[in-house]
C-alpha cells in the first residue's frame, strides 16, 4: 500500500470510533485513535483471517488486551466484511442488546477471540491460546495448525500483575508465534504513566526470554518490519509501539483526557479536519471501505487451501481433531468412568477425595490422553492431579500434558480460558482452594465466557490442619457459589469424586471447581447408578427408618459426620435423613419440585459444612440449624480443629434435642 492508502484506511478505524464514541457519550477513543496504524498493519499485511470464516481453525488470533479500547476491534470487524458488525451496530456502541458493549465480549460477537476488559487478562489468555497451537501443531502438524496469536496490549495490561506471571510462562515455554504489540503511549486515566511507573518495559520482557524492541507506532513501514522480524524470532516477541493517545485530536491527543470520554463536538470537528476525515458522522469512502473488505477477504484462499489439506487427513485422525475442537468428549470417556465407579464398588477406597481424584484422573487420563490437559501451580504432589502416564509438558516436549505453571495461580487460570477458547484440549489447574482468591480474576472471565475449564481445589476445609488460617478456606465456598454460572461441587467420596469429574469434564458452558480434601474420608456410596444422582446437586444417601423428623444436609467431608450423627438419633428414637450436598448452587438450580422433593419436609433440618453459613439458608430456611465456621480457622490437627470449632456429630445431635422435643 501506498502512505496515502494506509493512512486513509488508518482514518476510517479513527473516524468510526470517535463518532461511536461521541454518539454514546462514553467510551474511549483515545486508544482507538492512536493504535489505528498498528492495527491497519496487521490486519491488511500480516493477519491470517477470514471475515466470512471468524472461527476458521487456523486463523490467526487478535486479542485487544485492551479492551476499553474495544471500538478498534468493533471498527476493523465492520471494514473487513464481519457479516453480523453492521455500521448500524457501530452506531449502537454500548447500547443495551448491542453487538457492540463497552469491552469486547467474545459470546456476544463473532469474530472476538476472547472476552477482555480487566486489564491484563487478554495477553494472559492469548498465552494459553499460544500454548494450545503450540501443542496441537505438535500432535497434528503444521499443515493443520500453523498460525500466531497476536495481542494489543496497553501500559495497563503491563502494569497487572497477572501480566508478569503470564509473559514468564510463555518466555519459558519459549511461545514464539506469541506476538505482543505493546500501544505505548505513556498516558492512563490519572495522566501520564511516569506518576507510577519507571518499568523499561523491552528490558522487562527481554529478562523473561523474549524477543523485544521499540519502535515507532505511527509508522507503517516501521511495523511492518517489526512484526516481519517476529514472525521469524524463535522466542515470543514484544513490540514497544511508540503512539500518541487520541492521534489527530489538535488539543487533546497525548493527555489523558482523550483516554476515557467522548472528544465532544468541538474536539470532533477539530480532530477530523485535522486528520482529513468526512465530517459527516459514521462516514466511510466507498473506495476506502473496498480496499478494507479485500482485506477481509484476502484469507479466504488460505482458509480454502487448509479445508483441503484438512480433508487429506487420515479420516480417524481428521474426526479425531474436529471431535476436538467442538470440545465433544469421546465415547470411552463414560465407559472408562462406569467401569472405574464398578471398580470402586467392589473394593471401596478409605481416601482423601484428592486421592480419589487422582484414581479417576488415572481412568479419564487412559480414555483421552492426549485432550485431558491437567497442570499445577507448583503444588503437583499435593493436588494428585498428575496422572501417571502424564508426561510434562515443555518447550521441547510439546506433547506433554502436564503444564507445571509454577506458583502462578492467577496466570494458570488465565491460560486455562485461552486453552478453552482456542480449542482441542479439556484443561484443569490445579492449586489450593484458598488460593482461588488468586485467581479469582480469570475464573470469573470463565464464567461471564463460559468456557469449561476445571479447577482443582484441594486442602478445601480447615481439615488441612497444622497450616492454619492462611491457608483453611472459610468464604471460599460461599464466594465461588455466588458467582453466577461457576459451578461447585465437594463430593464426599470416591464414587461421588469420579461423578462430579464426569460432570465437570462434560460441561463445556462453563467452569467447574472441584473441592478435595486433604483428610482422608470413607467411601459412604453403595451404588453408582447410571442416572448420575450429583447431577442433581444432592440426593437422600441414607433415608430414615420411618418418617424422617429431621434432615441431615452435608457436603464433602461433613458428610461422614452427618451419617454419625443419624446413627447417633436413631439411638434416641429420632429418625433423620442423610442427604449429600456435592453442589449447593446446581440443587437449588433444579425445577421447585424435584427441588422440594431433594430438600424434603421433615419440620427440623440441619447443615453441616465446615465453611460460613451463607448460602444454606436456601435449604435449611433462616431457623435452620447450621454446623460450621463462624470464624477464620486455627493452626492443629484435623480431627481437633473440627472438635474445637464443634463441628461434630455430637453437635449435630444437640441442635436437633433443642428443636424435638
Amino acid at each position: 500500500m501506498t502512505q496515502v492508502d494506509h493512512t486513509r484506511m488508518a482514518n476510517a478505524i479513527r473516524g468510526l470510533s470517535m463518532d461511536a464514541v461521541e454518539k454514546a457519550k462514553s467510551g474511549h477513543p483515545g486508544l482507538p485513535m492512536g493504535a489505528a496504524d498498528i492495527a491497519t498493519v496487521l490486519f491488511t499485511q500480516f493477519l491470517k483471517f477470514d471475515a466470512a470464516a471468524p472461527a476458521w481453525p487456523d486463523r490467526d488470533r487478535f486479542v485487544l488486551s485492551a479492551g476499553h479500547g474495544s471500538m478498534l476491534l468493533y471498527s476493523l470487524l465492520y471494514l473487513t466484511g464481519n457479516a453480523e458488525m453492521t455500521l448500524d451496530q457501530i452506531k449502537q456502541f454500548r447500547q443495551v442488546d448491542s453487538l457492540t458493549p463497552g469491552h469486547p465480549e467474545n459470546f456476544r460477537t463473532k469474530g472476538i477471540e476472547t472476552t477482555t476488559g480487566p486489564l491484563g487478562q487478554g495477553i494472559s489468555t492469548a498465552v494459553g491460546m499460544a500454548l494450545a497451537e503450540k501443542m496441537l501443531a505438535a500432535e497434528f502438524g503444521k499443515k493443520i495448525v500453523d498460525h500466531h496469536t497476536y495481542v494489543l496490549a496497553s501500559d495497563g495490561d503491563l502494569m497487572e500483575g497477572v501480566s508478569q506471571e503470564a509473559i514468564a510462562m510463555a518466555g519459558h515455554w519459549k511461545l514464539n508465534k506469541l506476538i505482543v504489540l505493546y500501544d505505548d503511549n505513556g498516558i492512563s486515566i490519572d495522566g501520564p504513566t511516569s506518576l507510577a511507573d519507571s518499568v523499561d518495559q523491552v528490558k522487562r520482557f527481554k529478562s523473561a526470554g523474549w524477543a523485544a524492541e521499540k519502535i515507532d507506532g505511527q509508522d507503517q513501514a516501521a511495523i511492518a518490519a517489526a512484526i516481519m522480524r517476529a514472525q521469524k524470532s524463535n522466542k515470543p516477541t514484544l513490540i514497544a509501539c511508540r503512539t500518541t493517545i487520541g492521534f489527530g485530536a489538535p488539543n487533546k491527543a497525548g493527555t489523558s483526557k482523550v483516554h476515557g470520554e467522548a472528544l465532544g463536538a468541538d474536539e470532533l470537528k477539530a480532530a477530523k479536519e485535522n486528520l482529513g476525515i468526512s465530517l459527516e458522522p459514521f462516514a466511510v469512502a466507498d473506495d476506502v471501505l473496498k480496499a478494507w473488505r479485500a482485506a477481509g477477504s484476502r484469507g479466504a484462499a488460505a482458509r480454502q487451501e487448509w479445508e483441503a489439506r484438512l480433508g487429506e487427513l487420515g479420516s480417524r485422525k481428521r474426526a479425531e481433531f474436529e471431535r476436538r475442537l467442538r470440545h465433544e468428549r469421546p465415547a470411552s470417556l463414560a465407559k472408562a468412568l462406569r467401569a472405574h465407579k464398578k471398580e470402586l464398588l467392589e473394593k471401596p477406597l478409605v481416601a482423601a477425595t484428592r486421592k480419589s481424584s487422582e484414581a479417576a484422573i488415572e481412568a479419564i487420563a487412559a480414555a483421552m490422553p492426549m485432550e485431558f490437559l491437567a497442570g499445577s501451580a507448583d503444588l503437583t504432589g499435593s493436588n494428585n492431579n498428575k496422572a501417571k502416564s502424564a508426561t510434562a509438558f515443555s518447550a521441547k516436549t510439546p506433547k506433554g500434558r502436564f503444564i507445571h505453571y509454577g506458583i502462578r495461580e492467577h496466570g494458570m487460570a488465565a491460560a486455562m480460558n485461552g486453552i478453552f477458547l482456542h480449542g482441542g484440549f479439556a484443561p484443569n489447574g490445579a492449586t489450593f482452594l484458598v488460593f482461588t482468591d488468586y485467581a479469582r480474576p480469570a475464573m470469573r472471565l470463565a464464567a461471564l465466557m463460559g468456557a469449561g475449564v476445571v479447577y482443582v481445589m484441594t486442602h478445601d476445609s480447615i481439615g488441612l490442619g497444622e497450616d492454619g488460617p492462611t491457608h483453611q478456606p472459610v468464604e471460599h465456598l460461599a464466594a465461588l457459589r455466588a458467582m453466577p454460572n461457576m459451578r461447585v461441587f465437594r463430593p464426599c467420596d470416591s464414587i461421588e469424586v469420579a461423578e462430579c469429574w464426569e460432570l465437570a469434564l462434560n460441561r463445556v458452558d462453563g467452569p467447574t471447581v472441584l473441592a478435595l480434601t486433604r483428610q482422608n474420608l470413607p467411601q459412604l456410596r453403595t451404588t453408582a447408578p447410571n442416572d448420575t444422582p450429583c447431577a442433581a446437586g444432592a440426593y437422600e444417601l441414607v433415608p430414615a427408618q420411618g418418617e424422617a423428623k429431621v434432615s441431615l444436609f452435608a457436603s464433602g467431608s461433613e458428610v461422614e459426620i452427618a451419617v454419625a450423627a443419624q446413627k447417633q438419633l436413631a439411638e434416641r428414637g429420632i429418625a433423620s435423613r442423610v442427604v449429600s450436598v456435592p453442589s449447593l448452587e446446581l440443587l437449588l438450580a433444579q425445577p421447585e419440585a424435584k427441588r422440594a422433593a431433594i430438600i424434603g419436609n421433615a419440620p427440623v433440618k440441619v447443615a453441616i459444612e465446615a465453611a460460613v453459613r451463607w448460602g444454606w439458608d436456601a435449604v435449611i430456611g433462616q431457623d435452620g440449624e447450621f454446623i460450621g465456621m463462624h470464624s477464620f480457622g486455627e493452626s492443629g490437627p484435623a480431627k481437633e480443629l473440627y472438635k474445637h470449632f464443634g463441628i461434630t456429630a455430637e453437635a449435630a445431635v444437640n441442635a436437633v434435642l433443642k428443636r424435638v422435643s
